[in-house]
């Protein structure tokens, strides 16, 4: 077995770090690679079931997720929801209106931009609290991930 020294010292399994000498990935890479997949799989699939115990779908979570955690604002728009969710426009467009009915988000256009097709899209407070209750009880999903994302960062 060849070893090599990490950055502290320690000696590790060459192999579990580095690709093979033809650039193609070692078996312990692979592992690294399947585990993440598992992780990630596991958590959307965990995601899914704790949104239906708040009675969302799981397309009402992510679309609530995409609006609170758009960076530097408080709404978002339906081109830009489009991009985040990777989805058609008139896909939002309906899901934003479902989710408008269920009381879920507000929509409004933007007084301050000429152009009227311009509609932000903001959270009310219920989808505020049913944000925090999946946070809460995902967290120890999300930590499950970080670590695979670690352990598998194939550089």
């Amino acid at each position: 077995m060849h070893t090599k020294s990490t950055s502290d010292g320690q000696s590790t399994d060459a192999t579990s770090f580095t690709s093979a000498p033809d650039g193609h990935l070692t078996k312990a890479e692979y592992e690294r690679l399947a585990n993440l997949r598992y992780v990630l799989r596991r958590f959307a699939r965990l995601t899914e079931l704790e949104a239906r115990k708040v009675n969302l779908t799981p397309q009402q979570y992510q679309l609530l997720l995409a609006i609170k955690g758009f960076p530097g604002r408080d709404w978002v728009s339906i081109t830009e929801l489009a991009e985040r969710l990777q989805i058609r426009h008139n896909a939002v467009i309906g899901l934003v209106s479902r989710a408008v009915q269920r009381g879920l988000v507000s929509r409004e256009h933007d007084p301050e931009h000429p152009d009227r097709r311009i509609v932000k899209v903001s959270l009310t407070a219920e989808a505020e609290n049913c944000l925090r209750k999946l946070t809460a009880a995902l967290r120890s999903e999300r930590q499950r991930v970080r670590v695979a994302a670690a352990e598998a960062d194939l550089g």
